[in-house]
């Protein structure tokens, strides 16, 4: 398949626009460079997570709307965010176009998940030489499985540090507890402060026990709770999203056939 005559729909969510603008921008840059062909609609925000996890989910109608007419012209739809990709795969759903809001559902794609599963690439031709502690967030891990959860009894794999490991110079290191949930939870950190910030504490420390210079994940929510916690820590550590390593002076390839 050439994924350069299919329309490639970009979807940031609305906190990374707002915040973290660069990860929406190495997300683009780094699809163009695999060959594809991406759209930006420009009226898209919220996906309406935040609500449904609120208990609001019944309010969530209008961003239905707006993400199915934003996108639904797209061949698949890519965002640098487990849980907004997993809270669309899930709960999607336009009143009067049950069925064509199934199909787009399917469509819809986290970028790690896009690249290894659609595009077929296991390895980028990127260089970024340091040592670097990989978060896997929840929604990725266990919504969209883009990682074996240890407690399992099953052969182990990661999405992420596949393409990671391919990176030159960059030394992914090991951590004690590599697939515990950083406290974040969208409106459980608001809800639940003290324990989400003493949980994410307890991932930093696991970074830092093991002298990380970077945290990455494939969501900028849980790295933005985690670089609170390390700038308030006065900490070194740095975190970037994968996109943006991925990114880091990768070569154009051929478009994939």
């Amino acid at each position: 398949m050439n994924f350069s005559n299919l329309r490639i729909g970009l979807f940031i969510p609305c906190y990374v626009d707002q915040f973290y603008p660069q990860v929406g921008i190495a997300t683009l840059e780094l699809l163009e460079k695999l060959g594809c062909n991406v759209v930006f609609p420009l009226n898209q925000t919220c996906c309406g997570q935040p609500m449904a996890n609120s208990g609001f989910e019944s309010m969530t109608g209008s961003c239905n709307s707006l993400f199915y007419n934003s996108f639904s012209d797209c061949d698949y739809v890519v965002s640098p965010s487990g849980s907004c990709v997993l809270h669309i795969k899930e709960h999607l759903k336009v009143e009067d176009k049950p069925e064509e809001s199934k199909v787009l559902r399917k469509r819809v794609y986290e970028l790690v998940e896009f690249i290894t599963d659609v595009l077929k690439i296991d390895s980028i031709q990127a260089e970024f030489p340091h040592r670097v502690g990989l978060h896997q967030g929840c929604h990725g891990q266990r919504g969209l499985h883009l990682s074996q959860m240890s407690e399992l009894n099953a052969a182990p794999y990661s999405k992420p540090e596949t393409l990671l490991k391919s990176v030159n110079g960059l030394e992914l290191i090991s951590l004690d507890r590599k697939d515990e949930c950083c406290g974040f939870g969208g409106t459980f950190c608001v809800s639940e402060e003290a324990i989400s910030v003493k949980m994410g504490k307890d991932r930093v420390a696991d970074h830092v026990r093991h002298d990380a210079e970077y945290i990455t994940g494939s969501d900028m929510s849980c790295l933005m709770h985690l670089e609170g916690i390390l700038k308030r820590g006065n900490s070194g550590v740095k975190v970037k999203h994968i996109a943006e390593i991925l990114n880091s002076a990768v070569k154009q390839i051929p478009a994939p056939l």
